[in-house]
């Protein structure tokens, strides 16, 4: 079956349904450096599929001539995607309301829009299927439910919907990711939508039961007065299951990098992280079912180098990681840069600088970071090695402080290749652009075993009702 992937990102959905025996037949992504990795990795970088498309300005009838495709009827059988989630996120409105002086200036975001667009090209190509990915808080969109509008569109249309919120971490992936799943078959398949069962076990912290709590409150409680009818439970994970991957199985044979030993050295300095500076890597001893599914995925096995195990320039907070303690968020990391400033002159004695001086603020401007621990309480956290990580974001391409890695003696943020272990990139997938744009795709990504669960499940489902009808019509 011939997949479409709308808002494709460097392709998590559609490795999964590749690896779910799918064809991945196009891909529309705006963001070059994205595109080009999708192309890269689907379509062994043919001119067409690595060109960066802006869906808004793309017509599905000009797509499919373009890449050689039959006429829109017949060009795909599934559409997956998730549109941007910025707009649909609480974090993305608070942002959109400082911009825009605003209560309610995301509801005139146009990345709140762009589901618009995917709702245009499934009426054009009336797949069998449609798979569409977002946050969850796209259940709870300034009390508007985004995905049950979308199946009152998709109804309409003659699709049968459902949707619900899964996390990642239940399905074999290292992290705790929650995200909202939207499945809808064409009405002529007979198919209700079902989700797939969990993998593995974790209890979720309390926090993310707390966020799904906010997104779902709406569904009996909205601005429209309608009741919510095709939300479904999540599948239960039980504690028989194997569990919940750890990022030490994850990311704990991967070559060591000493930041502290490397800075000495000059051997970590400022500037752009290219992918030009291979490492020997072969794993030894043991592997962990994770490990050496990432290092023999069909068609992006892993080598005996790795080029992106590349990592920021940080050398105020090098000292810093080392001292903190598993968990630790960024009160606890400012309150012991303070503690290691007021050490500092108190070892300076009579030589420490007055308080208040050029001196002094120069002093603890290399020790202590800058931010208000009361308005920044997330901003850091050093990863736990026997829990998976917490959840990747786009904004890890901007300073990776969430993720610092749980090897004191490292003390550093994670590196790209270790990001990808995190989603669950196998690690034969190349990801286009240095090392900010590559930490950004990531962050962005379904993870791809995720997408192979939900995959695998329509797959099932589609092919049992076609084999039904065929065995009726005949």
């Amino acid at each position: 079956m011939r997949v479409l992937d709308l808002f494709s990102g460097c392709g998590g959905i559609s490795l999964g349904f590749q690896a779910a025996g799918f064809e991945i037949a196009a891909a529309i992504e705006s963001d070059i450096d994205a595109a080009r990795s999708h192309g890269n990795n689907f379509h062994l970088g043919e001119l067409a599929h690595v060109k960066a498309r802006d869906i808004t300005k793309t017509k599905p009838l000009a797509l499919t001539k373009e890449l050689g495709l039959p006429e829109p009827a017949f060009a795909f059988d599934v559409i997956v995607g998730g549109p941007p989630c910025q707009a649909f996120a609480r974090v993305g409105r608070s942002k959109l309301r400082e911009v825009a002086e605003h209560p309610e200036a995301f509801r005139h975001d146009e990345r709140a829009r762009l589901y618009l667009q995917y709702v245009e090209f499934v009426e054009a190509y009336a797949p069998l299927a449609v798979l569409m990915e977002n946050v969850p808080d796209m259940l709870n969109h300034g009390g508007h439910n985004i995905a049950e509008e979308v199946c009152d569109v998709l109804e309409v249309k003659g699709y049968r919907c459902a949707y619900t919120i899964l996390n990642a971490a239940h399905y074999g992936v290292p992290q705790l990711r929650e995200r909202m799943f939207l499945i809808a078959y064409h009405g002529d398949l007979g198919i209700e939508p079902t989700f797939p069962p969990p993998t593995h076990w974790i209890a979720v912290p309390p926090g993310y039961d707390g966020s799904r709590a906010v997104a779902l409150k709406m569904l009996r409680r909205n601005n429209e007065g309608v009741q919510a009818s095709r939300y479904v439970a999540p599948p239960e994970p039980t504690d028989d299951l194997p569990k919940a991957i750890t990022a030490q199985q994850a990311i704990g044979d991967l070559p060591a990098i000493y930041a502290r030993a490397l800075l000495k050295k000059g051997l970590l300095k400022r500037g752009a992280r290219r992918f030009d500076q291979p490492i020997a890597y072969e794993a030894s001893g043991t592997q962990s079912d994770f490990l050496k599914e990432m290092r023999s995925w069909p068609g992006f096995m892993g080598g005996r180098i790795i080029s992106d195990h590349v990592i920021r320039y940080l050398p105020r907070d090098y000292a810093l990681f080392a001292i903190l303690q598993p968990g630790d968020q960024y009160p606890e990391a400012y309150k012991r840069a303070e503690a290691c400033f007021a050490a500092k002159l108190d070892s300076l004695g009579s030589q420490a600088p007055k308080p208040g001086s050029n001196e002094w603020k120069s002093l603890r401007g290399r020790i202590v970071p800058p931010y208000d621990p009361k308005k920044f309480p997330n901003k850091w956290r050093k990863m736990e090695r026997d829990q998976p990580s917490r959840t990747l974001l786009a904004h890890l391409g901007k300073d990776s402080y969430s993720h610092i890695h749980y090897d004191s003696k490292q003390a550093r943020t994670i590196s790209v290749r270790e990001a990808a272990r995190l989603q669950s990139f196998p690690d034969g997938f190349a990801f286009s652009g240095t090392m900010n744009p590559a930490l950004r795709q990531i962050g962005n990504a379904v993870p791809p075993l995720l997408s192979r669960a939900l995959a695998t499940t329509m797959a099932t489902s589609i092919t049992g009702a076609l084999a039904q009808r065929t065995a009726v019509g005949a």
